[in-house]
């Protein structure tokens, strides 16, 4: 039997994100703007596919031509015709949906593989039975041949993302294992080129020396030969332009469309060097289009596209493509502005010495935003960027939390509140139901990503040798000894602390959450006072250890691996506070009324404010120094050691892991909008169901469908077989750019 993490349940959740008043409200001008950046991030969106799997593009062209010729209530008499049960085609939805919202066949949070819940045969039946396949039927049993075996397979490498042979990942060729993606980052760093809009591809050795392709994202393919030769290494890269470079003409080619409707000169600007990026892959043009952006204040319509989180690479560097088109809530923004007006105050209070915050806190945007489009793998429900440590640290950044996201991902019943008593589960599922028609569930939100993400200094040496910090007077406050260690030239944090870089500096934001939600100038911000405020608190803490125990789900035992960097964090936090004892937190396994293995976990509410502040104050010190002071090697002992996931010591965490699989609740999927011009911007919006998100897809590229189609099977077919050794696709590019 298929162990059931790798299906897609029948009845999972799935959600129309609700923008119709917010659209509505917007001018005809910021329609324009809002459709064409929609377009642009659609269409770079469909990258992602080609950045998770070796089949994932084959198997979303298959689904598109099943269901632009027959939507899936047409389908369902074929499916009948071929055999299949009520249960086994809505199976078949479930994993279409499932393969739109994730812009893949693996699942954005959590990285594992998910296959169709029905016999192979009988999906094959179906395809054969399709209209799809009886006006083009040599065509789709090409298709179904390319992509079917994978499409079902679960060998051990296939379950998860990973590098070598932890799993399958496309930002790599097959035979690159960790110790080629390290050099590959000395070569980067060398060449000043960032890794974010990267792929690497090692190919034959010629002339006994290794030999590397990165590939740029961009439309451009063509240019002169960049070839470099890494002679500490005897090996030789050589850089090419060119990846996704159909994709990125679409997009590019929107975003000028979306010029025309700019509200301002900064919007003008940052499309401008936006679509310099995308056409010539220069990551320095989206530095700069992100600089504009920084200074675009309080627009109606926020947006932000590229090569962005760099989560899914196994290395911890380059960036999966996502873009948004969002509209301000203004009610709730004028909360988050309270607070960044109260930054300068709170920062002081995080528990490390002032050399080691940034020199001026730079008041960003924080807003809060109800999501038109958001194209990617998938949704989060705030962002900080951007992601580029030297405008982080000297020109500032923003924060925006996604309003409407919230209030459809967190709404759940009580009876899925797993691992708690009865009493936590009704003050927990009060407290939901409560913080989705209001301001209370954003006070984590808004401390994780402004103060938690915007906080901390990076210590840094330029390549001129000057110091950004005062060399001979900053102490290290753990050990109270002289500053030894810190970043030099163009090192940043995700380049020095590679793969644990997004989880750790997850972990360093939510700890931030939960040491500052403690500050009742916080919670007023946020309208909560006395027994109400108590009650966030509580909420919130509570919120975090149970998060903790479920991240357990995210763990891969036989590769001692985490595949979700929020959730791997969650753990870490449980693992601190269960370690600082006095009863703090109590975990312990139980049978459930089922009579399967249980577990339950409490937090003492009256040692919250004592033990459990204590507890991450010391933890989230120790996490920023290392930080600060580029502690590659302190930092990993740490933090893996708070990962480790063993069946020995006080709790058999690997044992719990089992229960959480047997309880666990499948994670929500969203239907989105489309918008179309029929002289003026219309918005298209679908039920809430599997067939309500296929066909948001199936009408989302509706205009140029096969020309789409076509060319995502042209770019799948120039990066396969990616298990096996590749050619160089295209290996003449570059004239550099002078700000490259």
């Amino acid at each position: 039997m298929v162990d059931s993490q790798y299906f897609l349940p029948n009845d999972i959740g799935i959600s129309a994100l609700d923008c119709t008043e917010a659209f509505r409200l917007l001018s005809p001008r910021e329609k324009l703007y809002a459709h064409y950046l929609s377009r642009s991030a659609w269409y770079g969106g469909l990258a992602v596919l080609l950045q998770t799997s070796p089949e994932s593009a084959s198997i979303f062209v298959l689904l598109q031509r099943l269901f632009r010729k027959q939507p899936a209530a047409q389908l369902e008499s074929m499916a009948t015709a071929a055999g299949l049960s009520p249960e086994e085609y809505q199976a078949f939805l479930v994993y279409a949906a499932g393969l739109y919202a994730n812009m893949g066949n693996y699942k954005s949070f959590g990285d594992t593989k998910f296959i169709p819940n029905l016999p192979k045969e009988k999906l094959k039946a179906l395809v054969w039975q399709s209209q799809a396949f009886q006006d083009s039927p040599s065509e789709m049993e090409a298709l179904w041949d390319s992509c079917s075996t994978l499409l079902f397979s679960l060998e051990d490498q296939q379950k998860q993302l990973g590098l070598g042979d932890k799993g399958v990942t496309t930002y790599f060729s097959g035979n690159c294992c960790l110790e080629d993606a390290e050099l590959a980052q000395k070569f980067l760093d060398s060449k000043n080129l960032s890794a974010y809009n990267t792929r690497l591809f090692k190919n034959k050795s010629e002339e006994g020396k290794a030999s590397y392709e990165v590939r740029l994202a961009s439309a451009v393919q063509k240019g002169e030969s960049a070839m470099s030769f890494l002679k500490s290494y005897d090996c030789v890269f050589m850089v090419s332009r060119g990846d996704y470079a159909y994709l990125m003409k679409k997009v590019s080619e929107n975003l000028e469309k979306a010029k025309e409707h700019a509200a301002n000169e900064n919007q003008k600007r940052m499309l401008e060097e936006y679509a310099q990026s995308f056409t010539f892959g220069s990551i320095e043009a989206h530095k700069e289009g992100s600089r504009f952006w920084i200074k675009d204040k309080g627009p109606i319509v926020e947006s932000y596209i590229g090569f962005i989180e760099s989560y899914r690479d196994p290395f911890g560097s380059r960036g999966e493509f996502e873009g948004f088109v969002a509209v301000v809530n203004k009610a709730m923004s004028e909360r988050f502005a309270k607070l960044v007006s109260s930054a300068e105050v709170l920062l002081p209070e995080l528990p490390w010495p002032k050399d080691f915050e940034k020199d001026r806190f730079l008041l960003p945007d924080f807003t809060s935003l109800d999501v038109l489009t958001f194209a990617g793998s998938g949704i989060p429900a705030g962002i900080n960027i951007p992601n580029y440590d030297d405008i982080r640290q000297s020109e500032g950044f923003k924060n925006v939390s996604l309003g409407n996201v919230l209030a459809v991902a967190y709404a759940t019943q009580k009876d899925k509140l797993t691992f708690l008593d009865e009493e936590d589960k009704s003050d927990l599922f009060q407290f939901l139901q409560w913080s989705l028609s209001g301001p209370s569930f954003e006070v984590q939100v808004g401390l994780h990503e402004l103060l938690g993400h915007g906080s901390g200094k990076l210590f840094v040496q330029d390549e001129k040798g000057t110091f950004n910090f005062e060399q001979d007077n900053v102490r290290n406050p753990e050990t109270g000894e002289q500053i030894t260690t810190w970043y030099k030239g163009n090192e940043t944090w995700d380049s020095k602390f590679s793969t644990i870089s997004c989880s750790y500096e997850e972990c360093r934001a939510e700890c931030v959450g939960l040491y500052l939600c403690l500050n009742k100038h916080v919670l007023s911000i946020f309208g909560h006072e006395d027994e109400d405020a108590n009650e966030v608190v509580y909420i919130n803490w509570l919120n975090m250890v149970r998060a903790g125990l479920l991240g357990l789900e995210f763990f891969t035992p036989e590769s001692k691996s985490w595949r979700q960097a929020h959730m791997q964090a969650r753990f870490v936090i449980l693992r601190v506070l269960l370690e600082a004892g006095e009863g703090l937190v109590t975990l312990k396994e139980s049978t459930g009324k089922d009579g399967r293995p249980d577990a339950l976990i409490t937090l003492d509410r009256s040692k919250v404010h004592t033990v459990g502040k204590a507890a991450i104050e010391r933890f989230l010190c120790k996490l920023q120094v290392i930080k600060s002071t580029a502690d590659v090697e302190g930092g990993r002992a740490l933090y893996e050691g708070y990962s480790a996931v063993s069946d020995t010591g006080s709790h058999n965490f690997l044992r719990l892991r089992e229960t959480v699989l047997l309880r666990k609740e499948a994670r929500k999927m969203f239907v989105q909008a489309n918008t179309r011009v029929k002289g003026h911007v219309e918005l298209v919006e679908y039920e809430g169901s599997a067939a309500g998100l296929i066909r948001s897809f199936t009408e989302r590229f509706a205009d140029d469908a096969e020309e789409v189609e076509a060319h995502l099977l042209e770019l799948n077919k120039r990066d396969a077989p990616f298990k096996a050794l590749l050619r160089p696709r295209h290996a003449t590019a570059l004239p550099m750019p002078a700000s490259d």
